[in-house]
């Protein structure tokens, strides 16, 4: 019999799927009846098929909701709202976990929270990602924070962006995004990314971070 204890020595990191947790339980007769005492006992918990965290009694600290979201759907990296909030651009805190990838449009809802995913094409996905390190040899992926904010600009089509003006107004009313953290906004990544799409909205984005961002960093 395969105590928590013993699990938690066989399996150190908060997050896991069902190939490490069978691995782990590889010496019992039965490890899937195993796997549904410790899901009814909550030493476990189901973030969905085949992807688990440990429950609150076994947990040795907190788990990674960025890297479940790119676990639950991928290939994926964690963008618009949640990223802008995580770097600090926007003031509220983003509870539904927002990501981006080359698949299809997605939505999940866990116990973990909801988790969603917003479909581009394969040339755009590419471009503006960084890879965070958690610990324990884990990590996620991002968007920079150059793409958290063009992929913002690009995925609110309803805004009616036509002028450095309008887009001011967007990002500093619409988004309340702080004018500093603007300012320090790289015009080359836009750049880079603005190839990969041909949005007219995103010049715009260049030419605004490239001129007015200068004036506004001193506001």
């Amino acid at each position: 019999m395969t105590t928590i204890e013993e699990l938690r020595g066989q399996i150190p990191q908060e997050e896991f799927d069902y190939q490490i947790l069978m691995y782990s339980l590889r010496n019992l007769a039965r490890p899937r009846d195993k796997v549904s005492a410790l899901l009814k006992s909550g030493s476990i918990i189901r973030v969905k098929k085949g992807l688990y965290i440990f429950g609150p009694a076994s947990s040795r600290g907190p788990y990674s909701r960025e890297l479940l979201s790119n676990l639950i759907y991928g290939p994926s990296y964690i963008s618009l709202e949640y990223a802008l909030s995580y770097y600090g651009l926007i003031p509220e805190r983003a509870e539904t976990v927002t990501s981006v990838t080359c698949g299809k449009d997605r939505a999940f809802t866990t116990p973990v929270g909801r988790f969603t995913y917003w479909a581009v094409p394969l040339d755009y996905y590419r471009v503006g990602i960084d890879l965070i390190e958690v610990g324990e040899k884990r990590s996620f992926l991002i968007a920079t924070r150059e793409k958290a904010l063009t992929d913002k600009i690009l995925r609110d089509r309803g805004n009616s962006v036509r002028s450095v003006q309008d887009l001011e107004v967007y990002l500093l009313d619409d988004l309340r995004i702080d004018p500093g953290a603007l300012s320090q906004l790289s015009p080359q990544r836009i750049k880079e990314i603005s190839r990969c799409s041909r949005s007219r909205k995103l010049r715009l984005l260049i030419a605004f971070v490239g001129g007015k961002g200068d004036r506004l960093s001193h506001e």
